[in-house]
């Protein structure tokens, strides 16, 4: 039974998992096309909606594909209560889950991960504070980048 199961739900899963990440790279495309700035200027209006909306449900759905059901107890910060949103280990793939469920807030990525094929897209539609290992003084750009969009006065979406 258990080969059964891991003969048919492997194959449908990894289908499911690779359509859902085509769809979130399409979203992101659009949400990004042709957007002024690349990065330097938050994205506003429909952009920032679509981008909040179906990139969250998108990434609740993937995880809910993969076995993952995630309940929040309490309630979430909002942008006005939190500027800064931290999630502690912050080195895995679990950080997607909180992203999702928090409304798909900016975060802090390496660089590198910016130029991935498919992920690099979804990754930039979330506007991230990139870091670059190779500069001596990316930390401190990232603290100067991290705090200008914390007294944005919400043009900027929450960090994480």
């Amino acid at each position: 039974q258990t080969v059964l199961q891991g003969i048919i739900l492997l194959p449908l899963r990894a289908i499911c998992i690779a359509f859902i990440l085509l769809l979130a790279w399409l979203f992101a495309s659009i949400a990004t096309f042709r957007h002024p700035g690349k990065g330097s200027v938050p994205l506003k209006g429909w952009r920032r909606r679509m981008i909040q909306t179906t990139l969250s449900c998108l990434t609740r759905t993937l995880f809910f594909v993969m076995g993952f059901q995630v309940k929040v107890k309490g309630k979430i910060a909002s942008l006005r209560e939190a500027p800064i949103f931290v999630a502690a280990p912050h080195s895995s793939f679990f950080d997607a889950i909180i992203s999702a469920l928090t409304g798909m807030p900016s975060i802090v990525s390496r660089a590198e991960n910016l130029s991935t094929p498919v992920f690099g897209t979804i990754l930039s539609s979330l506007q991230p504070v990139a870091v670059s290992r190779q500069d001596p003084d990316s930390r401190k750009n990232t603290v100067t980048e991290i705090t200008k969009r914390a007294l944005s006065r919400g043009q900027w979406p929450q960090v994480i």
